[in-house]
């Protein structure tokens, strides 16, 4: 633990020359709440799996799961003057991102709820606002990366897993697209072919099959029980609670981040070799974990990870609360099949 402590110290010296930020605690300690997730309490660990070799699962612990590519061996190319490896097809579930949605600008929730001063005044979150359609809401947003597996060195002898050091990738707040639903179409002109009454009523669809176990694939554009994906903004139209609005907002983060290019994905036998770029994500590839305001480790029906769409009335329950319970925090775990093992 040493030695990620000297990490993040050096992470937050390079921001301070790398970004015109100051970080500060929140000027009122109303505005900024969290903390960075402690890995050993916040986290559940049996999200992990199932572990598999090949289409075998290995062991399972009561978790659900994804198809995995059918063969055992698999071979990658290797530099010379070996060229290819051989090794085993490993399937598994990575801890690798975490994704803060904040009603307050700057707001670091899984940074133990710290706040940069940019000099600008972004658009708070949590705006409600009543009209003939219902109660809406906004949020700020950001990914991070979390490879918790490589900076506890619990994997230190294979292949299959990100190797790295947490990290702040990306910020809602200086994304001019975030808080505009017309110039965010920009990233996905594709939104208007679904923007009927047809393609929204399949979706009830999509919230059944999540509820169940995993989100359909081919109805990219559903967040399942939670609303609409599209547009990537953080204007949510139907607000039923901040749970719902906070997942849907992970699912549209992490959606957008494949459609930048800035996630890839890791599942499936063509990226056993390697990531291979995703723009239209694959939603079952995910699972969500909340780690604030309340660690979500008390499992329902033996599992404690959500896939995107799942609905929230369950697990959500008393996860929400005044003050320090409206900003939310979620470590996601990746599905990973990788050659492991090889020789």
């Amino acid at each position: 633990m040493t030695k990620f402590i000297r990490r993040m110290i050096g992470i937050a010296i390079a921001m301070a020359y790398v970004m015109p930020f100051d970080i500060a605690r929140a000027a009122s300690p109303s505005t900024c709440h969290g903390k960075f997730p402690n890995p050993i309490t916040d986290i559940c660990w049996s999200c992990i799996f199932p572990i598999s070799l090949g289409a075998i699962p290995l062991y399972t612990s009561g978790q659900e799961d994804i198809e995995n590519p059918p063969n055992p061996v698999c071979v990658c190319p290797a530099p010379p003057p070996k060229f290819v490896r051989v090794g085993l097809t490993v399937g598994f579930w990575e801890p690798t991102r975490l994704v803060d949605v904040t009603r307050t600008p700057f707001c670091m929730v899984g940074l133990g709820g710290i706040t940069f001063d940019a000099g600008f005044d972004p658009q708070r979150g949590a705006q409600f606002a009543q009209d003939f359609e219902g109660l809406h809401s906004s949020y700020q947003a950001h990914w991070y990366l979390n490879p918790i597996l490589y900076w506890l060195e619990i994997m230190t002898d294979t292949n299959c897993y990100e190797k790295g050091s947490f990290d702040l990738v990306y910020i809602t707040e200086v994304d001019p697209l975030w808080m505009d639903d017309e110039w965010s179409a920009i990233l996905h002109p594709d939104a208007l072919l679904f923007a009927n009454p047809l393609a929204q009523a399949v979706c009830a669809a999509d919230c059944v099959a999540a509820s169940m176990g995993f989100g359909i694939r081919e109805l990219f554009w559903c967040g399942g029980c939670q609303g609409a994906v599209f547009p990537f903004t953080g204007h949510v139209g139907t607000h039923i609670g901040a749970v719902q609005a906070s997942v849907l907002l992970t699912h549209r983060m992490a959606a957008k981040m494949h459609r930048q290019g800035i996630a890839w994905t890791y599942a499936g036998a063509k990226a056993l070799c390697g990531p291979l770029p995703e723009p239209i994500m694959d939603k079952r590839q995910y699972k969500t974990d909340m780690v604030y305001p309340i660690p979500n480790t008390t499992k329902i029906d033996g599992k404690c990870c959500q896939p995107f769409g799942r609905t929230t009335t369950l697990w959500g329950a008393g996860k929400e609360f005044p003050v320090i319970g409206e900003d939310f925090a979620y470590q996601l775990f990746r599905k990973r099949n990788c050659c492991a093992f090889s020789f």
